[in-house]
């Protein structure tokens, strides 16, 4: 992520006006008060997805007001949505008071007044993510009584949505704008599952929106279970409550198959276990059976077929060009 601010850099006494500045360049323009201004530190990261933009923010003890001026004066219409990941928090708006804690979704709106303020001591942190409301696809009037409300911990898609920020916030600087474009789109998608469910309004989802979640809750659960030798399209259909034929079609309309992704995802590891030369005193099957190949004739079958050469050849091929490194 860009670094838009990072106070450590400047005098204490420049600190809360340049961090002023810098949020209403990032976010939206808002009232702020310090409790301890001559001790006050944050930090700025952020990356455009298109027209979707993620920030990665840390911050001491502070309030932020936006107020119906504010609102009148510059509104550029957008939903915020936060995963915290660190210290407490609250937010005030349409209504609402909610505290939130590391781990809690919650959702916010530009065009309505709020004030949100770090409650505790130390340092808090979140990773906002905004976009135009006109991009989210679910009507206003189911989202606006959310407004103000924690979302629930990041279980479920909210694991998803959470992940998902996180490995933006990692991601390397060479993303290209297509790229980017198709990552905000993504996201934005997700965002609105989270707040489907919490409404319990998941069929307010347009079909294709419904079908994307699903296909990366799909690919987030097999990532996750591909040490299970019995992991194949009736355990995964069973683990997100459709039949395996809505399943099949819901991997068809992405261009794959179940067993496809699992073959693909635990390759994928494979090759990276076979190359690592911390594992080069680990048995092949070893590496295979943590893998989900208990069985070391399918492990090498599989490794074959998608490699076009047996997991012994792979790591010698890897030895090889580390000795020559």
């Amino acid at each position: 992520m860009m670094t838009v601010l990072d106070t450590s850099c400047l005098p204490p006494a420049e600190r809360t006006a340049a961090w002023a500045e810098a949020t209403a360049e990032a976010l939206v323009t808002t009232r702020m008060r310090f409790p301890d201004p001559a001790n006050f530190g944050a930090r700025i990261g952020a990356m455009a997805l298109g027209p979707v933009r993620l920030s990665a923010i840390s911050y001491a003890q502070l309030v932020s007001y936006r107020s119906p001026r504010l609102i009148r004066a510059s509104d550029p219409e957008l939903y915020q949505i936060g995963v915290i990941t660190s210290g407490r928090q609250s937010i005030e708006q349409a209504r609402h008071s909610t505290v939130v804690e590391p781990g809690e979704i919650v959702l916010y709106d530009s065009s309505r007044p709020f004030e949100a303020s770090a409650c505790g001591p130390g340092c808090c942190g979140s990773l906002v993510l905004q976009f135009p409301r006109s991009l989210l696809p679910l009507p206003d009037h189911l989202v606006a009584p959310l407004c103000g409300t924690a979302l629930g911990t990041a279980d479920g898609v909210g694991h998803v949505f959470r992940e998902t920020l996180v490995s933006l916030a990692r991601a390397d600087a060479d993303l290209t704008p297509l790229d980017r474009q198709r990552l905000g789109a993504t996201v934005v998608d997700l965002a609105a599952a989270v707040i489907a469910r919490c409404v319990d309004r998941t069929s307010a989802l347009p079909p294709e929106s419904r079908t994307a979640t699903l296909f990366r809750q799909v690919r987030a659960f097999i990532a996750q279970h591909l040490h299970d030798p019995g992991l194949g399209p009736a355990t995964v259909a069973a683990a997100h409550s459709i039949s395996a034929r809505y399943l099949h079609r819901v991997c068809q309309v992405h261009g794959t198959t179940v067993k496809s992704l699992v073959r693909q995802e635990r390759v994928a590891r494979i090759k990276r276990d076979l190359a690592d030369p911390l594992l080069h005193a680990t048995p092949v099957s070893a590496i295979g059976a943590r893998w989900g190949y208990p069985r070391a004739s399918d492990f090498t079958r599989a490794f074959r077929t998608a490699t076009g050469m047996t997991p012994t050849a792979y790591r010698n091929l890897w030895r090889g060009a580390d000795a020559a490194g």
